[in-house]
Formats: structure tokens, C-alpha cells, sequence
């Protein structure tokens, strides 16, 4: 069951529920409790998941991840809707299947993929606007971590990536090991950074409009706040 926590977040994008996930193997079963939560967050006239395989470049992977979705529950459709490079961000028909979903899933991958296509995209604009029409906004490793401020670079070339920037003022590492925060630490050096989120493995981070949270999955969510200069 999910825990309700004291932390609060603030969100930069009017979104009633976004949802950022650690990391886990879903064919293993590791996310489940946090699946089932995202599918009892459904609105109940929308029962369709679009999945975005921007940071992974599968078009496998949405299948999958629908044929595991339904064996949860029967009545959910999962489309994938095909946005691998810039220019498809941008077509029609897949901005109107963003709008049009009870639930968008980002599945994990590479940061730099996925920013390189989504930020500052007609899809995000379109994602934006669906969060604010009751769409649940979910995310899963890298690309959880696309929507702070900024992200991790997984090339290594440079320290950093601009985010998503849907959490305010804040990063996030995902698949975060509490005796290792080096790399959430660096990234808290980011100009404007004042909270930064660790969020593990099978375990989720869920945020709602008002800037309260609940962790879900069997983890703990670490939180940073730097004193900000008078």
C-alpha cells in the first residue's frame, strides 16, 4: 500500500498525479505494487495507457509492457505512440493520442534520448496539457529523471542536461543508493537547485497537484533541501 509522507513537492506543471519510478524489472514483477496503484489512479472513462519509447528507442517495448499491464487488469489498452526522434514529436496523430489517454508511460532508457526528442517538444507541451485534463503521468528510471530541472548526462560528456523542468527547483536520481548519493549530490549543484530526490528501485515517488506525495513500492525516497541565501 502506498505510504503517505510529510514530503512536499512542488510542481511547475498543473498535473494531478505524476508519478516517478526508481527503476525495476516489471517482467519480474518488482514494480507491481507500483503498477497496480497507477492503474487504480485511472481516470475511469479513459482506461488507455500511451507509452512513449523516446529513452530506450524500443518499439518492443511497449508490447510487453501492455501484455502486463492487461494480465493486471483486462480492461486497460496500451498503445505505443511511436515518438523516437524530434519530428515525431511534432506529428498529429501522435500529439492526439497523448491527449486522449487516462495515462502516459515513459519507459526507461538513456536521459539524453529522451530529452534530446521530448524537451521543449509538442509533446511535452502536449503532455503538459493532458496532466492538466486529470491525465496520470508516470515515469520509470532515466526518464523519471528527466523531470527536474536537470538530468543526469548517461554519455558522460558533460555534468549535466536541462530537464523537463515539471518538479520545481528540484532533480532527481533515480535508481538511487543511499550510501552512494554522489551523483544526486553533484547534480544538486545546478543553479536553481533546491531540493534533490532520490528515489531507488521499486519504489515510487507520487506527486500530486498541491505538492503533496506518497511513496509507493518498498523503498525509501531521500531528500535533499539546500538553504537557499538571504
Amino acid at each position: 500500500m502506498p505510504s503517505v509522507t510529510a514530503l512536499h513537492v512542488d510542481l511547475s506543471v498543473p498535473a494531478n498525479l505524476l508519478v516517478l519510478i526508481g527503476g525495476g524489472e516489471f517482467s519480474f514483477g518488482e514494480t507491481r505494487e507500483i503498477d497496480e496503484f497507477l492503474l487504480r489512479s485511472l481516470p475511469p472513462d479513459r482506461r488507455t495507457v500511451a507509452f512513449i519509447p523516446a529513452a530506450s528507442g524500443s518499439a518492443e517495448y511497449a508490447g510487453h509492457f501492455g501484455k502486463y499491464l492487461a494480465g493486471i487488469d483486462p480492461t486497460v489498452e496500451t498503445v505505443n505512440v511511436p515518438i523516437y526522434r524530434g519530428r515525431d514529436s511534432r506529428r498529429q496523430k501522435n500529439l492526439t493520442q497523448l491527449l486522449a489517454a487516462g495515462m502516459i508511460y515513459l519507459g526507461g532508457g538513456v536521459t539524453n534520448n529522451l530529452l534530446a526528442v521530448l524537451r521543449e517538444s509538442a509533446a511535452d507541451l502536449a503532455m503538459r496539457e493532458a496532466a492538466a485534463n486529470g491525465t496520470v503521468i508516470a515515469a520509470i528510471g532515466a526518464s523519471a529523471s528527466c523531470f527536474g530541472i536537470a538530468a543526469r548526462d548517461m554519455h558522460g560528456i558533460a555534468a549535466s542536461l536541462p530537464g523537463l523542468g515539471w518538479v520545481a527547483n528540484a532533480v532527481v536520481e533515480t535508481a538511487f543508493d543511499p550510501d552512494d548519493d554522489a551523483n544526486l549530490r553533484r547534480l544538486m549543484s545546478v543553479p536553481e537547485t533546491l531540493l534533490g530526490l532520490g528515489i531507488p528501485a521499486r519504489t515510487a515517488l507520487a506527486i500530486r497537484a498541491e505538492g503533496s506525495t506518497e511513496i509507493v513500492g518498498g523503498g525509501n525516497v531521500a531528500a535533499f533541501r539546500k538553504t537557499q541565501a538571504r
